[in-house]
């Protein structure tokens, strides 16, 4: 017998992204990750052990790729209104890029972060910690109101998921005609959160960019 083919890990992390967040943890199943990843059980627990194992690496590798824009921004130049604003922005197109990924920390969240162990908080961290760094030496050059950091980082990021992760309820709701809510584009979402941050943290709001 031929040795199996191989599989590409980041085909089975796709399959168990879907899975986790239409689950979660508890609900989810490794043999509807296989079946949608098109691969044996045995391939997968070849590559991840465990399903705890493929939960973990799954959110480790969203929150560092979440970061690293985050952190070019930190480090580039500009005003410190102008990096506000491209953090906004580039976390909001990572959650629009990686649809999946409001649903599961949600879920995560109402769980009380129970399947999180230490290195997966450790890369989870280094999200706040960046925008935070962005508010905190903003807020000691004078540019930015006092504000704790933390909280600036929950202010921007909560309305995102929310919105993001409500996308199925607001189409029921525009579709049942309860409420309209076509109008609002997560673009332009993003756009008025940019505009809501700046008014509540920018001394100067003109120094933000357009």
């Amino acid at each position: 017998m031929g040795r199996p083919a191989r599989v590409s890990p980041d085909r089975i992390l796709a399959a168990a992204a879907l899975e986790f967040a239409e689950h979660g943890f508890a609900g989810a199943r490794v043999d509807r990750i296989a079946r949608r990843a098109r691969v044996n059980k045995a391939m997968l627990y070849y590559h991840f052990k465990s399903k705890q194992r493929l939960y973990r690496v799954l959110l480790r590798q969203m929150f560092t790729l979440a970061v690293q824009p985050l952190q070019a921004i930190a480090a580039g130049g500009g005003t410190h209104a102008e990096k506000l604003d491209r953090a906004i922005a580039a976390l909001a197109a990572f959650l629009e890029e990686h649809a999946f990924f409001p649903a599961i920390m949600l879920r995560e969240v109402a769980e009380g972060g129970a399947h999180l162990d230490r290195e997966t908080l450790t890369a989870l961290a280094a999200v706040p910690r960046t925008v935070g760094g962005i508010v905190r030496q903003g807020v000691a050059a004078g540019a930015f109101r006092p504000v704790h950091p933390v909280f600036a980082y929950f202010s921007l990021l909560a309305p995102m998921v929310f919105f993001l992760a409500g996308a199925p309820i607001r189409k029921e709701l525009s579709d049942l005609h309860v409420m309209d809510m076509t109008a609002l584009s997560p673009a332009e979402f993003v756009s008025q959160l940019r505009e809501t941050t700046r008014r509540s943290l920018v001394r100067n709001a003109g120094e933000c960019s357009a």
